[in-house]
């Protein structure tokens, strides 16, 4: 079952919530729900904008997810049991 609540918020948050709601297809009752859903379950909130890299960094990080589906374990790092090792590792000559 559905129900109505009301809510005070100031109109400007209201109309800027929408307009990116929108932006990203969904409707602002859906933001609101979901947002009231996870904070039943966790029982806390987090606010937080999502990371968008700038156009360099998206396409080394493309490159990146390339190398990893075609298995190229060369372009990363091993797992190491030290940081002895790992200094020795990102120093050594490749």
């Amino acid at each position: 079952m559905k129900t109505v609540i009301s809510v005070k918020v100031d109109t400007d948050v209201r109309d800027k919530a929408r307009k990116l709601a929108k932006k990203i297809g969904l409707p602002l009752s859906t933001v609101v729900n979901s947002q009231l859903k996870r904070f039943v379950t966790d029982q806390r909130i987090e606010f937080a904008v999502p990371l968008i890299p700038n156009a360099r960094t998206a396409k080394i990080l493309r490159q990146a997810e390339r190398d990893w589906k075609e298995g190229r374990k060369e372009k990363f790092s091993p797992v190491f049991t030290s940081a002895k090792d790992a200094v020795a590792w990102l120093t050594a000559e490749k």
